[in-house]
């Protein structure tokens, strides 16, 4: 069978992990599981948490996006991000300079999120034939504040902070400059190649794992309805959202209208799906500290996925390769 470009299938994914199951330490609190980002060590006094995620489908600021794709998995889990290890694979024929911008990319990033560089390898390889870059973060979360994907009941409110789509835009903003310059002037495609800035989630994850949440789970790959199908999975409960209540970006509809892409389900960091037994008292706590977030649904007892779209009800199925990718492969033929 020929995979596609993409995360592999959840369907194979989920029967390729289940022979990962069993934890085989008592100190391992959780298994991999499909939307299960992060593994939990049981250290004591403080849940040593890891995750791992590469990066494959920019080519541009791929080290500002590396560190907080990857913070952004502890947060999800509600924890907060303390080193990170950095793997890169670069190809035959890089240049120095290449390397040089990479790894200030990654000092300024960390720094500013006060993430210590811990280690990692860098290598030039013919195994690749652009850039990747792995980033492993290590955090630290109290027991009582650990966050599961898995977790959502029936009844609870579904908030979804910031925009849908925001770092897919700005990558598209990249990838498609030339074109999108011609199209919209470079007042909107400078807007959305800033939003980059604005891709980390670890100020909300932490917050809301403090007010008694059932979930959490950072927007990537497969975008929102990815995230959400993940969501649903995990909890073995349905879900229903309303499209119109999913904050856009203007910028992200005209990108994305102008590619003939679907922004939700367009790669997302920058977005956090939190599920609450109390949407409005979260929504109050979060916009309270500047964050913007909006109420977009409910977790159901029905093991449907549904989006409403006006009087039109859409069924969600597994996600597919990730927009970006399409954009990739149209990017020759504009």
């Amino acid at each position: 069978m020929k995979l596609e470009i993409g995360k592999i299938p959840n369907n194979i994914l989920e029967k390729l992990l289940f022979q990962f199951s069993e934890p085989l330490r008592k100190e391992v609190l959780t298994k991999p599981g499909i939307g299960e980002d992060c593994a939990a060590i049981n250290f004591e006094d403080d849940i040593c948490v890891v995750t791992t995620d590469p990066i494959t489908g920019a080519d541009d600021e791929v080290g500002i996006l590396g560190i907080h794709i990857a913070c952004n998995d502890l947060a999800s889990s509600g924890a907060e991000p303390i080193g990170i290890l950095v793997t890169i694979l670069a190809p035959s024929g890089t240049e120095l300079e290449d390397l040089e911008k990479l790894l200030k990319q990654i000092k300024e990033t960390s720094a500013a999120m006060k993430v210590d560089v811990l280690g990692g390898h860098t290598e030039i390889t013919d195994a690749v034939n652009r850039l990747v870059l792995s980033i492993t973060a290590i955090g630290k979360a109290q027991k009582d504040t650990l966050i599961s994907t898995g977790g959502a009941k029936p009844g609870d409110s579904i908030i979804l902070t910031k925009f849908a789509a925001t770092e897919g835009t700005a990558i598209l903003a990249w990838l498609f400059e030339k074109e999108l310059k011609e199209e919209f002037g470079e007042e909107l495609v400078d807007n959305a190649k800033k939003l980059l800035s604005s891709i980390s989630v670890v100020k909300e994850g932490l917050l809301a794992a403090k007010y008694g949440i059932s979930c959490m789970h950072d927007v990537t790959e497969g975008g929102v309805l990815g995230a959400l199908w993940e969501i649903g999975t995990a909890s073995g409960y349905g879900f229903r959202i309303e499209k119109r209540k999913i904050p856009i970006l203007e910028e992200t509809r005209r990108i994305c209208n102008f590619l003939n892409l679907d922004p939700l389900k367009l790669i997302s960091s920058g977005s956090m799906i939190i599920v609450t037994p109390d949407g409005g008292e979260l929504l109050k706590v979060l916009h309270q500290n500047d964050i913007k977030a909006s109420e977009i649904g409910c977790i159901t007892f029905e093991k449907e996925f549904i989006l409403m779209d006006g009087n039109e009800s859409v069924k969600i199925n597994v996600p597919d390769s990730d927009e970006l990718y399409r954009a990739r492969m149209m990017k020759g033929k504009i």
